[in-house]
């Protein structure tokens, strides 16, 4: 695939050292080796330094907006078939906290974009490496300029190296929007006792803490829910016990639990 680009004299890495990492070892960090490098450069390049070098020259402005839709599909697809009982709501939620900009800008710094961006002086000067609305702009572009040279299963395969463990992270996102406040409507439609929550054990690093928290009605509990913070174990209690009082389906794995402990 033939991609048109001004002269690599036409923009300059500005500030370019000598001990600055190649774009052999970029492509190492990332996973893929692209088949055109130098759709790989119009992906790093600013549009501040098109604009100072050449009024023509490319930048990454059009791969950030393809990177964009294919950022979005893959993990829409993902989520969609990851967690088939969560609704459209907390799924929506859960893909914007993993493509919002910090995360993004966040994925970029890992990948150590920055330091291979071609950029204008003048945004070097003012830090524009470091920039995250910089950094967010150049992974979406990489996202792209991945697609175009290798296809979707590329640009995928890249996308979910990098955010298969937030993915896990969104397996906390609720069955349905609010289960403790489900859970109290649905047993004070009933009773007029309110469910007890319990902490019941804490372990781990302050910095890794794991929490794992009961629910309790009347004298009876309900369910239990683990997670790595006090309010997504109680999230998650509820959740089991919506599932034994029939509201929600129960899931093979804990149907069984529920049995062998009633």
């Amino acid at each position: 695939m033939s991609w048109p680009i001004e002269s690599s004299n036409s923009v300059v890495f500005v500030g370019k050292s000598n001990d600055k990492p190649t774009e052999g070892e970029l492509q190492t960090r990332i996973g893929y080796w692209f088949r055109n490098p130098l759709m790989l450069k119009v992906a790093l390049t600013h549009p501040s330094a098109s604009m100072e070098n050449s009024p023509i020259a490319r930048n990454n402005q059009r791969l950030e907006f393809l990177g964009d839709a294919v950022l979005e599909l893959v993990l829409t697809h993902e989520l969609h078939d990851r967690f088939p009982e969560v609704g459209e709501g907390p799924l929506t939620k859960g893909r914007a906290e993993l493509v919002n900009r910090n995360a993004l800008a966040d994925k970029a710094a890992e990948l150590e974009l920055g330091i291979h961006l071609v950029i204008s002086k003048g945004e070097e000067l003012h830090g524009g490496r470091g920039r995250p609305s910089i950094l967010a702009d150049a992974f979406e572009a990489l996202v792209g300029a991945i697609f175009l040279d290798g296809g979707y299963e590329s640009a995928r395969g890249f996308v979910l190296r990098q955010f298969q463990s937030h993915i896990e992270e969104v397996a906390g996102v609720p069955r349905i929007e609010n289960p403790k406040g489900e859970l109290q409507e649905f047993l004070q439609a009933r009773s007029c006792i309110s469910p007890l929550y319990r902490l019941e054990t804490a372990s781990g690093p302050d910095h890794d803490r794991d929490f794992e928290c009961s629910v309790w009605h009347e004298n009876e509990e309900l369910g239990r829910g683990t997670g790595k913070s006090k309010k997504l174990a109680e999230i998650k209690a509820a959740e089991m016990a919506l599932r034994r009082l029939g509201v929600l389906g129960a899931e093979p794995s804990e149907s069984s639990e529920i049995g062998a402990s009633s």
